[in-house]
């Protein structure tokens, strides 16, 4: 009766507006005090994530995609990405997506695309032609894109939570950083041919290939074009471990920064990383506390019944996969995807690997679905962001977002029923 009671009481909290850490740490230590274990098990959960080296990937890449949100960046990866895409059919459209999902990549908040690129694509698609429904789907689907490319914290994250488990055949975040490339490229290419089709009857001008701006283009973003290549080179051509290279790459971007295109003062500085700080410590806060809960979670066997639970029903690992798809769909129209990770992948990864799906499958699935997540309501965060960035109804961002959702959704499935697009670079 008391477990009862007590378990409302979370649940009041937790509507109350009680923070999420606190809540998960709250039942991990009811837990482990009702099965008569030391609370200091929770300390030494916490300690544990601090002593793994990968964490430090976290705060460092975070730190450096806020500061390419607070600099110029955005204006030449738009000029850049323009001048070599733009003369396409739909050229523009592509520009979009390719500019954000770089810029997601290296910021990890799909948001803050939204927000630094929203003032720049969506005049422009208006003016290049495109309709007002069009551009505002395209912009606001765009600001997800990118979650699947390295360095994306959410693929860190998922990395870090799934390697401290220690379940099915191990893996790097390497490995992962890999795994997403063609997915990521999938969902891009699938979103360029429906801005194709949806366009074929606008006369939508295209513009010419410019040498002389190509040149200029180049020359303004010089500094900043090898940022991807310090990322995939460091790691694959074993020069730095995946920290090492957040290391490098975070120094980088505040020497071109501050001191080469001087866009953020040195009284900035402080304010920038005190913001990226406070930010990544709320999603360590909730690691280590998700993590403490999922050792208790393994004590009482919950992913043992869930997954016999489930065997019982389902035995089909074609089904499961069905059934995986649609709960990650509904975690993604209710939980931000770092919540998300943290709170389900310690009772998912379990079951998956039952049924005979690769780990580092399983996280691009996650993502992939949590892309779609960002645009689902009630609250997928990009429709409200896009909603106040271009001061729409949030009903209006519903009825644009549908058809690129559809569209993320075949994407998704072939993501989850060819694991291969996933794996073919690994050696597994």
């Amino acid at each position: 009766m008391t477990v009862y009671i007590l378990s409302l009481i979370l649940i009041l909290l937790s509507i109350l507006g009680t923070p999420l850490f606190a809540i998960i740490l709250a039942v991990a230590m009811l837990g482990f005090y009702y099965l008569d274990v030391n609370l200091s098990v929770v300390a030494i959960e916490l300690y544990r994530i601090a002593d793994t080296p990968v964490l430090l990937a976290l705060p460092l890449f975070t730190l450096a995609g806020y500061l390419l949100g607070e600099s110029r960046t955005p204006q030449r990866l738009v000029r850049l990405t323009r001048v070599f895409l733009g003369w396409m059919p739909c050229g523009l459209a592509i520009v979009v997506l390719v500019a954000c999902a770089l810029f997601t990549a290296f910021t990890g908040a799909s948001g803050v695309t939204i927000v630094a690129l929203g003032a720049l694509l969506y005049p422009a698609l208006r003016q290049g032609g495109y309709q007002d429904k069009f551009s505002l789907g395209l912009v606001t689907t765009s600001g997800s894109m990118g979650l699947l490319f390295p360095p994306s914290l959410p693929l860190i994250l998922y990395g870090i939570i799934a390697q401290q488990m220690s379940i099915g055949q191990s893996f790097s975040l390497g490995d992962l950083f890999l795994a997403g490339l063609l997915p990521g490229l999938l969902m891009i290419t699938l979103l360029s041919f429906w801005s194709l089709w949806a366009n074929r009857h606008v006369a939508i001008p295209v513009t010419s290939f410019s040498g002389k701006e190509a040149f200029a283009a180049l020359r303004q973003a010089i500094w900043e074009i090898p940022l991807p290549f310090f990322v995939l080179a460091g790691i694959y051509g074993g020069f730095f471990a995946v920290s090492e290279v957040a290391a490098v790459t975070t120094l980088y971007v505040i020497v071109i920064e501050v001191f080469i295109y001087k866009d953020i003062n040195l009284s900035q500085l402080p304010g920038i990383m005190r913001e990226s700080m406070v930010m990544i410590g709320g999603i360590l806060l909730i690691l280590g506390a998700s993590l403490a809960s999922a050792n208790f979670l393994i004590d009482v066997e919950v992913p043992m019944r869930l997954f016999a639970l489930i065997q019982a029903h389902v035995t089909d690992k074609i089904i499961f996969l069905i059934m995986l798809n649609v709960l990650l769909l509904l975690l993604g129209a209710i939980l931000d995807i770092f919540s998300a990770l943290v709170l389900m992948v310690p009772l998912i990864l379990p079951v998956a690997v039952s049924y005979g799906i690769d780990p580092v499958h399983l996280g691009i699935i996650f993502l992939a679905n949590m892309q779609i997540g960002y645009l689902t309501p009630p609250v997928g965060m990009n429709l409200f962001i896009a909603s106040y960035r271009f001061k729409k109804p949030i009903t209006e961002l519903y009825r644009a977002a549908i058809p690129f959702m559809i569209v993320l959704f075949v994407a998704v499935l072939v993501i989850t029923y060819w694991p291969d697009l996933s794996l073919v670079f690994l050696q597994r």
